[in-house]
This record gives C-alpha cells, structure tokens and sequence, in this order.
C-alpha cells in the first residue's frame, strides 16, 4: 500500500474523513517505528548531510528504507537527492556502511525510472568502478556497484563505452576467487561486464590493416622472424628479387593465402587486426607451439598443410561469433563462462587453446585444403560442447578438449543420427502416438502433485526487494486453491481464502497480467517472465510471481492442466522428449539388430473353403 500522503489535498484523507489529515502517516509495514509523510523526503535530504557520523548512517539507513516507495522517490528526487548521493560517491569521504547504504538508496531510486542514466560524470563512473577494480572491497559495497554499471550498460550506450574504459576481466578476476559465494544477482552482473570486456575487442575486430602501415607490417615481419629464426630487417645483403622470393617462401609456409604481401589477409572485417592481435600474441607466448605447427605444415606437401595464417584469420571469426563478441548483453542472460575471468588476457589464451586444437583436428582428419571448412565445422562443434559444460579454467576447457577429439565427434554424430533415423520410420512414429497420451497424462499428474504440495511465493509490492511470503496449493481433491500468508502456516488444512477451480476462468502470462502492467514493472524482465495471475468470476485476480522458472512451469502447466487446456511450457515439451524417449527404447530393446519393415505384412487372401474347422457340436 502506498506510505506516503503526496500533498494536502491526497485523496486516501477524504477517504477516511480525516481532520487535519497534515498530522496523519502510514508506517512502513516491514520497519520498527518508521513512518512517511510529505516532510519525510525534506527532513532525510537534511539529515543525511549531518556532520555526526551516527546520525548520518541512521538517516542513510532510512532512506534506503523509504526510497522503494515510489511516491517518496519522486519527493526525493525533485529536491535534487539524486545530485547530492552522486556528490557524496564523488567525494569519497563514506566507507562501509555509511557507502553501502548511500549505493543502496541510489540503486532502489534509479530503479523507479525516474531520472535518466545519462545524466552522470564521468567523475561518478570512474569511483564506482574503483570500488569493484579493489581485489578487497566490502560485499554489500560490490554488489551495489555492480548493479549501477550492470544498469549503465543496459541503459545507455554511452555509458556502456565509458564503462568500458574503466573494468577489464582481470579487474573481476579477484572477485571469483574470494571467499563470497556468487548468487543469481552476480552472476548476471559478472556476466554483462564479461560481454562489455569482450566488446573491448570489437575495435580491433573491425579495423582493416593499411598494407601501407609500417608499423603493422612489423607485425608480420615479427611473426615470419619467430618462425624462421631469420632478420627482418629490409636493408640486409642481397637483391631486392631475391628478398622477395624469400619473404615469398616464408609467407606461404606460414599459410598466408597472399604470398606476396599477406596484409592484404587482414583487410577482411570481422575479424581485421584482431586476427594478427591473436597470432603475435600466440608467438610470442606460446612460441614453441608456434614454432612446432608452422615447422610441422610446412614440410608437409602441399595439399595436407594446415595453413596457420588463414586458419588464425577464420578461428578468430568463428570465435567471435562464438562469445557474441559486438553484441550488447541480454537482460535475461545469467550466462557466464567462469574460465574467462582466470586469465587478464582470456580470449587470447582461448584463441591459443583453439588454433592448437585446429590443428590436431586437421591431422586426425588427414584434411587437405579442400577440406578447409570442414575442419572450421568440427573445430566449431569441439568448442562449443566443451563450452556447454562449462570449465571453470582454462586448463579445464583445454581437458575437456582432449576428450573431444575428432573420433569422439564422429561417435557423437553416430549415435545421434542413429536415433534421429531409429525414430522416423512410420511404425516407430504410430508407435509414439499411440504413447503419447500416456506419457501427457503422467507429466499432468506430475503437475497436479506438485500443486498439491504447494509453493511458496513473494508478496507483490512496490518496493524492489520483498521479506514477505505467501503459500498456495491446490486441494487433494483439485477443486479448490487454498492460499493466505506464509505465518497461517502452509502445513495446515485450510487456509483462509478458499479459490474453487470452477471460478477460474484463464490463466494470463507475462506482459498481460494486471501486476506488470504497473508502472515500472515492465522494466523488470527477470520478474516479467516468471509473472502469471489467475482471472475468476467478478473479474478478479490472483497475481503470482514464481521463485524461478522451473515453478513457473509448473504452476502454469497445473493450472491449465485443472482448465483442460494444453501444457504448454518448455518444462512440458523437454518431459515429453524425456518420458518418450526412455518409454521407446525400452519397448523397443527386444528388436535390437531386427529390421522393422516400413509398412505392415499383407492380410492372406480368404481360403477356398473352411473345412479344415472342427465342429465341436
């Protein structure tokens, strides 16, 4: 309910016939003694200037308190309270708590919408970023700052590139290491600032090389001398012809598909300078294992040789496209690779990893140059089933690797394709109809079950954060939804507000349901995709927010289940895949090796006559 009487003339006073309504408040159901009136936002904005200590952390605390009131931010706001936390930030006098309440009340102000994300300095960035570069920082400290550049990203795209100046992944790297465990929060945070640090990268990725550059030309001059042990330097002994059918030979056996001047490789965008980036970067720190791969292809003939430099040029691509490098973060994405905060030069390492798997793969394959984007294709699929298990280090993804070598993905593709085609011929596919309707009633029973046991859900507020519960599950029965607060005690027979299932009349999802249609609830998009309400008679709702998507799931495939509508949830499908597939092979494992014909045996035709019956009579 809101706390707040905004001015003297607030219709809630009339309501209940107030006389001198000024002299009225309402506390703050979850706060010891505190109250809101319309002074309330003056009286925080002066004592949280106060020069004692004490009573500045109590007014902060306060106001961290108060600024979830949607009302109270407004007030707050117009007397410039935003200006005063960035300046109190920007001087840099608060530490522990008096700092972690100033963020605090700053976070839940900025989460109204009120006040745009643009409107900061570069000042203000640059110590909220301090605070998260400091290997040692207080956690609620942290976490508070992360969730301010987490919603400078997202909000604008000029702070995202300001952002970016300030953090790099081995700035973060300490943070994973320490001894505080990472929530769902964190983790969603940690993973915007990883695409951000990659994003890094999307300048060099779309930087043509000037053939014309000297200074790139280095580079590659570099490259050839690690390689062949050779000088570099254009001035040496000999003709100007035959230095350039030296430079010639080397730049075709480090597999440059321009002999003649390999620059030109490098014009492509993506991936640009990135490419040659990564290929100094391997020969510098990785130079045995250049010097082996380039030695190795090169006195292979001509046709078996793994070009290093064309190869080095499509692995960069293909790994940008792999890690979304240039794209702006998902607001629903937790995704996050933990091994790419272990190292203050991870995608480096991870192209090092990759181009000394390329070419294992290439020999396993015995390729030829023909059979180029073949190798890039299996190289690709390598990667990505070792990302998906989600090595916590680079030595880890590296293992992982090993165990997926060019045999094992032929086995992989084997026994996949094998099922594919097991599951397409028309017997099998009469056979998985005629099963289906089992298996949906077990997963509607399953569901019903689960609503029966009951979930515990937060109670919908204005406020960001909520300490509040309630309980709801369905009847042994499945007429009736019980619900009421968490305190009635969810163990219990009966609750207080009974909800028979003939009254219900819908189930509405997401967007649709009446509590995100309130203002600022459709910024939340982690909440929007868990939000479901309940429509019965009287145009009544019972609104709901899941604890995570699993309940979702299962609470709105229950629900349409008790309407008889379908289950339509991803939970419901991923089930039926399941459940189905296990039920086939297991009445199937008798056919094992025995072919099953396409179509059904022929009826006999009648016989001439029946005589062969015996009768009994």
């Amino acid at each position: 309910m809101k706390c707040f009487f905004s001015s003297s003339l607030d219709p809630m006073a009339f309501r209940w016939s107030l006389g001198n309504h000024e002299n009225f408040a309402l506390q703050i159901a979850d706060a010891t003694n505190f109250y809101i009136t319309e002074k309330t936002a003056v009286q925080l904005h002066e004592r949280i200037q106060s020069s004692s200590m004490d009573a500045k952390l109590e007014s902060l605390k306060d106001l961290a308190n108060a600024s979830r009131d949607i009302t109270f931010a407004q007030e707050f706001i117009n007397l410039d309270g935003i200006s005063l936390l960035t300046q109190m930030v920007e001087s840099g006098t608060d530490f522990g708590d008096l700092l972690s309440f100033t963020l605090t009340a700053f976070v839940e102000l900025m989460d109204h919408g009120i006040v745009s994300w643009d409107t900061f300095s570069v000042a203000f960035i640059k110590k909220i970023a301090s605070y998260v570069n400091k290997s040692a920082m207080d956690t609620a400290v942290l976490q508070r700052s992360l969730a301010i550049l987490e919603s400078m990203v997202l909000n604008s795209q000029d702070l995202y590139h300001k952002v970016a100046q300030e953090i790099t992944i081995g700035q973060l790297i300490p943070h994973l290491q320490g001894p505080t465990p990472i929530n769902d929060e964190m983790a969603h945070q940690l993973y915007v600032l990883q695409v951000l640090t990659f994003n890094l990268l999307e300048d060099r990725m779309m930087t043509k090389m000037d053939p014309q550059d000297q200074a790139q030309r280095d580079i590659i001059f570099e490259l050839r001398r690690i390689a062949f042990d050779v000088e570099c330097d254009p001035n040496n002994s000999g003709s100007i012809e035959k230095r350039k059918s030296m430079y010639t030979r080397d730049y075709k056996k480090l597999g440059f598909i321009n002999h003649v001047n390999p620059a030109v490789d490098f014009t492509q965008i993506p991936p640009g300078m990135l490419a040659l980036d990564n290929m100094l970067y391997f020969a510098r720190h990785h130079q045995d294992a250049y010097i082996r791969i380039v030695l190795e292809n090169s006195s292979r003939e001509d046709k078996h040789e793994c070009p290093f430099g064309r190869s080095s040029i499509e692995l960069t691509k293909m790994l940008c496209e792999i890690l979304k490098v240039g794209e702006l973060p998902s607001e629903n994405c937790h995704d996050f690779h933990p091994m790419f905060f272990t190292h203050d030069r991870s995608f480096e390492e991870f192209f090092c990893i990759s181009i000394q798997l390329l070419n294992k793969t290439w020999k396993e394959m015995r390729a030829t140059s023909e059979d180029f984007n073949k190798v890039m294709q299996v190289v690709r699929e390598q990667i990505m089933r070792a990302l998906t298990l989600k090595p916590n280090s680079l030595d880890q993804f590296k293992s992982r690797l090993q165990n997926l070598s060019y045999t094992e993905i032929l086995k992989i593709r084997q026994s996949e394709r094998m099922n594919q085609e097991d599951f397409q011929s028309r017997p099998i596919l009469e056979l998985r109809e005629k099963i289906q309707p089992e298996i949906m009633e077990l997963i509607k029973q399953q569901r019903l079950n689960r609503l029966c046991d009951g979930t515990c859900f937060r109670k919908i507020s204005s406020r960001r954060r909520q300490d509040k519960f309630w309980y709801c599950r369905l009847s042994p029965n499945h007429k009736v939804l019980h619900y009421g607060d968490l305190e009635e005690s969810p163990q219990g027979e009966l609750f207080s507000l009974p909800l028979p299932v003939a009254d219900i009349k819908a189930v509405i999802t997401g967007k649709d349901c009446p509590h995100m249609k309130e203002k600022g609830a459709l910024k939340q998009n982690k909440v929007l995709e868990l939000a479901f309400s309940v429509l019965y008679e009287s145009d009544e709702y019972l609104n709901f927010i899941a604890p995570d998507k699993h309940e979702y799931c299962v609470w709105t495939d229950g629900l349409n289940a008790l309407l008889g509508k379908e289950m339509t949830s991803d939970y419901t499908k991923s089930d039926m895949d399941t459940l189905l597939s296990m039920e086939m092979k297991l009445r199937l494992l008798d056919l094992e090796n025995i072919q099953i014909p396409e179509a059904p045996p022929p009826i006999p035709k009648e016989p001439s006559n029946y005589d062969f019956v015996y009768d009994y009579c």
